[in-house]
């Protein structure tokens, strides 16, 4: 396995546009400064060039960034080993119905639902995640995994054109969520959702899920004052109009999601445009959660590999060096 053992050091890749930008400056310079001392031809004579200045910018640009993936300490794994990690089993179901395009919160509920999951994907790295998306109905997106760069790409794909029906099945994801995993060990269920509920099961559901082990959290998406629910027609965007011609206003139900959350032995949160308080409460209580013992394999001993990157880096600045344009001896 090949890793980078200090990836803070990618941000030096920013020096090499600064690096050429400050070459091209120099060089432009030089040649105002030759024009200002005399006729071109003639002082161009009197210099020794041994290498174009372009060439000399490829070649300084080229040396900055050996040295900086030395400095990210390149490695390989040698060693494989069997270890026992302890993992916390994570389901978001995401609520993905068109009232969820509403867009009292900007930019819309659905959009701003996915930005704070990726926020707790990368707050849980570590623990074991899964994703449910329903509507009409709950299917499961991704299964229980550790591939956290898949995790976010499935939530960041997720949106309303996915939903086969409409609604808002909240019992329905709850009843996969614990179909999904056979093992009985303590487990959470995030509920991301604006709550437009006509399914009576999802308070009785997040009951027996307390009953099996679970912790439902809900995550209250939306406000008090709702929203228009925005349709795209013909490709233009129009508001979705019930049946005698109006259109159709979608308002955050929080009384049920905080009724499924206290069945469910968890904490309801509403979302909003600054949500640290809120990730870091739910990070407070997934961790007294009950973690699972894990067996997986995993590099424990690596080669590092710097010393080459240095070298070939050192050697090309010395080339530079020592092609440098100078003056002629007269």
């Amino acid at each position: 396995m090949f890793r980078f053992e200090d990836t803070s050091a990618f941000y030096l890749l920013a020096l090499i546009p600064g690096v050429v930008l400050l070459f091209l400056w120099m060089n432009r310079k030089r040649k105002h400064d030759i024009r200002a001392f005399g006729e071109v031809n003639l002082v161009g004579r009197l210099l020794r060039g041994k290498i174009p200045s372009f060439l000399k910018i490829v070649l300084f640009s080229i040396a900055v960034l050996f040295l900086i993936l030395s400095a990210l300490n390149p490695q390989w794994g040698l060693k494989k080993e069997k270890v026992k990690v302890e993992k916390s089993d994570i389901f978001f179901a995401l609520d993905i119905s068109a009232s969820m395009n509403a867009q009292d919160i900007s930019p819309s509920r659905l959009e701003k639902s996915k930005r704070f999951i990726e926020q707790l994907i990368n707050e849980r790295k570590g623990d074991q995640l899964g994703l449910i998306l329903f509507a009409g109905g709950a299917y499961l997106q991704m299964p229980l995994t550790a591939d956290y760069a898949a995790a976010q790409l499935f939530v960041r794909s997720a949106s309303s054109e996915m939903a086969g029906t409409q609604g808002t099945a909240i019992g329905e994801s709850i009843d996969l969520a614990m179909r999904s995993i056979k093992e009985k060990n303590q487990r959470a269920l995030i509920i991301l959702s604006d709550g437009e509920d006509h399914d009576e099961e999802a308070v009785n559901m997040a009951g027996k899920a307390a009953e099996n082990g679970w912790n439902v959290f809900t995550v209250g998406v939306g406000s008090a004052e709702g929203s228009f629910v925005p349709v795209m027609n013909d490709g233009r965007e129009e508001y979705k109009m019930d049946e005698e011609g109006n259109p159709v206003k979608s308002v955050l139900n929080q009384n049920l999601l905080k009724e499924i959350a206290e069945n469910g032995k968890g904490s309801y949160y509403l979302l909003g445009n600054e949500n640290t308080d809120i990730i870091t409460d739910l990070n407070t209580q997934l961790d007294k959660m009950q973690k699972r013992a894990v067996e997986v394999k995993s590099f424990t001993e690596y080669r590092s590999f710097y010393q080459y990157f240095l070298g070939i880096g050192i050697i090309i600045l010395l080339i530079e060096f020592f092609f440098v344009t100078k003056l002629k001896k007269v």
